[in-house]
């Protein structure tokens, strides 16, 4: 059950780095806290629009909000991305062995193919 449950932590964080409008408002709360208005401001969507976003971060543990008067500050949420970088290593260590194993396989192929080429030359 942990286990599906930090899958599903990985995939909602995922799907809400996906998008370059959230990443461009987390690079935006990573300097200080913003309004949903100051959020839409330079991607030029609605509000509305805004707001949905900031719910996939927030849902994602990215970001935070605090309702302060009339407006709603944004500012980086708890949730820190050591285990996206754990599996993002662990992705890249897998792919090295793999091709580790194919230059391997390579070399021992093309060993094979310069002695077959030497024996059937005519002495």
């Amino acid at each position: 059950m942990v286990h599906y449950q930090e899958e599903q932590r990985l995939d909602r964080t995922f799907a809400a780095l996906a998008d370059p409008t959230r990443r461009g408002m987390l690079e935006r709360v990573s300097a200080g806290s913003a309004s949903i208005g100051e959020l839409a401001a330079p991607f030029g969507i609605t509000l509305t629009g805004a707001r949905k976003h900031v719910r996939v971060l927030e849902e994602a543990e990215l970001m935070s909000t605090e309702k302060v008067g009339r407006t709603r500050l944004c500012s980086l949420g708890p949730r820190r991305l050591d285990d996206l970088q754990e599996w993002i290593d662990g992705y890249r260590r897998t792919l090295a062995a793999r091709l580790d194993r194919l230059d391997e396989f390579l070399k021992e192929t093309k060993g094979e193919q310069r002695w077959q080429a030497s024996r059937q030359r005519p002495c």
